[in-house]
This record gives structure tokens, sequence and C-alpha cells, in this order.
């Protein structure tokens, strides 16, 4: 079966540093794709085609790639969407948050929204795709996984399980082709007047122990931390399950 494979790439941002480099999760996409249909793989980028950034996917052994010309303050999603309706896309690879911007993890559900298909979330790998059929791992917590069966076409966000992306070759990015789409977007209202800061740690919270011996310190260093006011809600409301999310961010301090 010929797959039609689209992986959507961002330009990312050092966590330590801060410069642009390409996105750990995008990359770890790209390589899935490189694993399903090889250099058949399309990728796509919205922003600028002269970024420097994007000859580092491109290092990865892609012949080309394509760039949806657009300036930042444009909405990606229905530039993406519109784009993706005029292809026959079977799948397509995104990293579960970008780097830089919003990173709020919604473009991939917002453009299953506007596309309606499936969203699989967290993906560590897709084993086989078969009579329109995917198979696929996800990454659960503590190195589990879970097989899930989907039906194409589907979009799946790749988590930070799935397998590293390979180094990137300079030569290689240099000699891809980039074509540049000229696409109408429209401006993002809602982010164009925001401004954005450095993030500030918060501060943790600090538990004293007294112990007198240094069996009891380390016993008090290394228990397992007990369970808080958690409860599971099964029968409530809707409304009073919100109502219960939304009381235990107050108290976190998550929300004021």
């Amino acid at each position: 079966m010929s797959l039609n494979v689209v992986s959507l790439v961002s330009v990312g941002r050092h966590p330590q540093s801060g410069r642009a480099r390409r996105a750990d999760q995008d990359g770890r996409a790209v390589e899935l794709g490189l694993k399903l249909v090889a250099k058949a793989l399309s990728v796509v980028h919205v922003g600028d085609p002269d970024d420097p950034v994007l000859r580092q996917y491109a290092g990865m052994g892609l012949p080309s790639m394509t760039i949806l010309k657009q300036d930042k303050s444009i909405d990606a999603v229905p530039i993406l969407s519109q784009f993706l309706q005029q292809e026959k896309i079977d799948i397509v690879l995104t990293g579960v948050r970008a780097e830089s911007g919003e990173s709020s993890g919604m473009v991939p559900y917002l453009l299953a929204h506007a596309l309606g298909w499936p969203v699989v979330a967290r993906v560590a790998d897709i084993v086989s795709v078969k009579d329109g059929e995917a198979q696929v791992l996800l990454a659960l917590p503590r190195g589990q996984r879970r097989a899930v069966s989907v039906k194409l076409p589907f979009i799946a966000s790749v988590d930070h399980a799935a397998e590293i992306a390979r180094q990137s070759a300079f030569a290689l990015g240099l000699r891809a082709s980039i074509e540049s789409v000229e696409s109408v977007g429209e401006v993002d209202r809602i982010r164009v007047d925001w401004q954005e800061s450095v993030a500030k740690s918060r501060p943790k919270r600090l538990k004293t122990v007294k112990a007198k011996t240094a069996a009891e310190r380390f016993k008090a260093a290394t228990a397992k931390p007990e369970g808080g006011t958690g409860k599971v809600m099964k029968n409530e409301t809707p409304k009073e399950k919100a109502r219960a999310i939304f009381d235990l961010l107050l108290e976190e301090k998550v929300i004021r």
C-alpha cells in the first residue's frame, strides 16, 4: 500500500540558551515519517522559507520541503487544514506541542476538528499500516505502552518516547529543495497583542522532617509521597466534575 504521510514541523527553541533549533518532538515526527515512507515523506512548515532552522530538518535526508509562506501573526491552522484538504493524506505527524509561541499543543486537535479526522495522542511508534488501518503504540507513564488500531486518515502527535531524530547533515540540508508556496491567511486577533516574557520558576514546597538518626532521615528522604486530597468522581454531573477541577486549580494556585 502506498502511503501519503505528511510531517508538520516548527521552529524550536533550546530550553537553556533560547536559540532557535530543530524542535525535538517535530524531529522525532520526521524520523517516524522517514521510517514509514523513507524519502517519499512530505514535510510542511508555515512561516518564513528563509529561516535557516528549516535546513536542520532537511539535513535528515529530505530531498525537499514545502513552506507555506506566512507572517508570524497569521493563524497557521486554517492554512494547514486547507493545504491538507487539497492532498489525499493518510497520516499527519506532529509534535505534541511547539517549543516557541503559544506552545498550547492544540494544533493537532484543531486540525482534526477542521478535517473531521481522529487524533492519536502521544505516539511512541507506528508499527504497521495495512488494509487502511494502522497499528499504533502509545506512550504511557513509566515506560509502558498501549497498542491501538486506528483507521486512516488520522493525525498523530509524536511523544518524546518515540525514536530520537537522526543527526542532521549540513551538506544534505543545503542540497535540499525548499519550495515556497504563497498562501492567504487570517491574522490571529487573540495573539497579536500578546507580550512574551521569560517564565519564572515557582518555588517548591518544602516539607520539614524532624529526624534524630541517619536511618530516620534516609527513610524520610526515600519514602513514597502519601496521597493528598484526590478523589475519583464517576457518577457526578459534568458540571460538578468541572467545579471540582476548578477548585483544585485554585487550591494549587495554578489559576488565580
